[in-house]
């Protein structure tokens, strides 16, 4: 027993040792490559085959490794780059690279690190297309920088198996002075900008104001016009309807002297009014009132009745009414009568003035009072109306007192 444990442990060392190879084996000969990646082999050192994804065999200890190679795209973000633009002005500017690996092959073996040949070849080609401008066009030309830029990548990183689909410029930082000047430079356009806007919007204003008053005004003078027309065409049509039936009622000195009476309450009417003028023909109109009336001889103005040859004197017989008939047959007969009652109530104003030491006269007394006529006898009933006198003469006095 003790001659031969020393073999037995032996042999399970190797046979341990022969397992542990056995596993480390399988697992070095068995590659599972995930999806969009590529495995790069090489054989004692050389290429070999590139994986791509799947399960895949491997000779152990023969074929190994090299690189695992991302098929995706990828985007780097490269940090600020100072840059001078053709006015000798630094800005600095952050570019974003979007590029994907086409050729795993080549990207291993053609370059080291093509992520850091991207970044310089970047900077220094947009150093190149930016030298040529100045910052006006370098911040209004973002599109065509972006577009030189991915040429330019695109035909470099060509034979590296990877291509640049995309460059974009993250930020473009001017100096700190030159941000100040461009904002006091965009305020003064823009108040510039405003200025402009307000004056035009006050110019319109004021055209649509003025074209508005002028519109009004038109309006207001035609509807003016148009008032003043219909007023003074009611106002003839009035005149030519009252004139027309003032000539068809035909009216009479009656008619007259009661319109004449209803006025003057209305004339004499004034609050204001101090003092009250009487018209110098006023003595005419009240003997045409009285004469419309029904008045008596020795009125002035008004000439005295024919007696009756069959009654005595003194007696005055009752005339009919006269209400019905028309005494203005023509406008200037009618004028032509009022002047000559006028100068007559006149001419007896004068002859009174002038003779007021005359003996005294009773007729002339009756004459001048209405009241105190003596009562005409009443008329029979019968087609004669009573005259429109004022209430029954009182009997004359004889001894009344001599005025």
């Amino acid at each position: 027993m003790e001659d031969t444990q020393p073999g037995t442990i032996v042999l399970w060392i190797f046979l341990l040792a022969l397992v542990i190879f056995v596993v480390v084996a399988l697992f070095k000969a068995v590659r599972i490559v995930p999806q969009a990646t590529a495995l790069i082999i090489e054989r004692l050192g050389r290429y070999s085959s590139t994986f791509s994804p799947g399960m895949h065999l491997l000779v152990p200890f023969v074929d190994k490794v090299r690189a695992g190679v991302d098929l995706r795209e990828q985007v780097v973000s490269f940090p600020p780059q100072p840059v001078i633009t053709s006015d000798n002005l630094v800005v600095s500017i952050d570019t974003v690279v979007y590029f994907q690996v086409t050729e795993p092959k080549s990207a291993v073996y053609e370059i080291a690190n093509y992520i850091t040949a991207i970044e310089q070849l970047t900077t220094t080609t947009l150093r190149n297309v930016v030298g040529s401008m100045d910052l006006e066009q370098t911040l209004t030309s973002r599109d065509q920088i972006n577009g030189q830029l991915r040429g330019v990548l695109d035909e470099a990183t060509g034979r590296w198996g990877v291509r640049v689909n995309r460059v974009e410029l993250k930020s473009i930082d001017p100096p700190a002075s030159v941000q100040g000047a461009m904002e006091q430079q965009m305020r003064a356009e823009r108040d510039r900008r405003a200025t402009i806007l307000t004056a035009e919007g006050v110019k319109q204003s004021q055209i649509l104001t003025a074209e508005g008053e002028k519109q009004s005004q038109i309006l207001r003078a035609e509807g003016d016009a148009q008032s003043k027309i219909l007023t003074a065409e009611g106002e003839a049509r009035a005149i030519l309807q009252v004139f027309g039936a003032i000539h068809e009622g035909d009216p009479d000195p009656k008619l007259l002297a009661y319109q004449y009476l209803q006025m003057l309450p209305e004339i004499a009417n004034g609050t204001s009014s101090k003092l009250w003028v009487v018209p110098t023909e006023f003595t005419a109109a009240l003997g045409s009132i009285a004469k419309g009336f029904g008045g008596e001889p020795g009125t002035p103005g008004i000439p005295a009745p024919p007696s009756d040859e069959s009654g005595e004197e003194g007696e005055h017989r009752p005339r009919p009414s006269t209400l019905t008939t028309s005494a203005l047959t023509d406008p200037s007969e009618a004028l032509a009568e009022a002047r000559r009652q006028a100068e007559a109530a006149t001419a007896d104003a004068t002859s009174a003035g002038t003779r007021s030491g005359s003996p005294f006269d009773r007729s002339a007394e009756r004459g001048q009072q209405p009241g105190g006529r003596p009562t005409p006898p009443l008329p029979a009933p019968g087609p004669e109306p009573r005259p429109l006198g004022g209430e029954p003469d009182a009997p004359e006095d004889p001894e009344a007192p001599q005025q």
